[in-house]
């Protein structure tokens, strides 16, 4: 069988025209090398190379060989610099997912940085909101996944990334407009507005409603932010958005925001990712440069810092 070996050989031996040279670059003596090629031409039944030409001359054979190697050798050399970049976490796969509408505010600079420094991992995000996130990344279909919701699975960490408070949208004239904070059940007679996407990932619910046993009134949906600001805008309802993403309509005028609660109510954005998958160099850089941009380009959010694992 040929070996890689005997490919090698045949390039140093092309390379340095001599037996004793060749024996030197590959770390052998000149008895041994003679050994092998006397092997090769054994298994091949034929001659690899002209005995006592100057210079070296190979036969058809060897010269296929030559070929061989040059196809092969090189494409072997790239494979075991990639493994070592995947052994070492300096090359990989990053498919995330996200679970928040209003995060590529944050998350393109975010990406755009990482991929300057990471030029060798892949970076993919899986478009649609259909599937449930967090369950593909634990079947490692995923490597990470933007939450603000982290609900206990086995294996899976949630690496805090920024809090933020979340605020009420409403329209310029409405009566909240003039509060400093409302109770839930002043949001059991309006319409809220919200994503599409179930209430146990919609902060509003979770933090606010959900605790005080308050629906309210109606629940209509809308794929994109600005459309939920014109809908604010116009008095067909009002919706909850973290503070970042609501300034820069708060700036324009297009709407105006009170706090949910006298005190304000408070949620964290995490990256969650596999227990298993923390030695990875490049996920924990992809956090740290989150953390840092977000405190960056957002405004009114705090940082935060470690980790907790379910």
């Amino acid at each position: 069988m040929i070996e890689l070996r005997h490919l090698k050989t045949l390039v140093a031996l092309n390379a340095t025209g001599s037996l004793v040279e060749a024996a030197e670059r590959l770390h052998l003596t000149q008895s041994a090398l003679s050994h092998q090629l006397k092997a090769l031409e054994h298994l091949l039944d034929a001659e690899l190379f002209v005995r006592k030409s100057k210079p070296l001359q190979f036969t058809p054979t060897g010269q296929r060989l030559l070929k061989l190697a040059d196809e092969i050798l090189p494409r072997i050399d790239t494979a075991e610099r990639d493994l070592k970049r995947l052994a070492s976490g300096q090359a990989g796969r990053l498919h995330l997912a996200i679970e928040c509408h209003s995060c590529y505010q944050w998350l393109m600079p975010t990406l755009d940085q990482f991929r300057s420094q990471w030029p060798e991992v892949e970076v993919d995000i899986p478009s649609g909101h259909s599937f449930n996130p967090l369950p593909a990344l634990k079947r490692q279909e995923l490597e990470l996944v933007i939450t603000s919701d982290p609900r206990p699975i086995e294996g899976i960490v949630y690496a805090p990334l920024f809090r933020y408070e979340i605020l009420l949208a409403v329209a310029k004239d409405h009566p909240f407009a003039q509060e400093t904070g409302v109770t839930p059940d002043a949001l059991s007679q309006e319409t809220l507005i919200t994503y599409p996407v179930e209430k146990n990932l919609l902060d509003v619910f979770t933090h606010f409603l959900d605790p005080a046993g308050v629906e309210p009134a109606s629940v209509r949906t809308a794929e994109l932010t600005i459309l939920m600001m014109q809908l604010v805008a116009s008095g067909r309802g009002v919706c909850t958005l973290p503070n970042w993403a609501l300034d820069e309509y708060l700036q324009r005028g297009y709407v105006a925001a009170c706090r949910l609660g006298e005190q304000g109510t408070w949620g964290t954005l995490y990256a969650a990712y596999r227990d298993q998958a923390q030695p990875l160099a490049y996920l924990k850089a992809f956090i740290e440069i989150a953390r840092q941009t977000s405190q960056y380009v957002l405004a009114g959010v705090e940082s935060v810092t470690g980790s907790s694992q379910n």
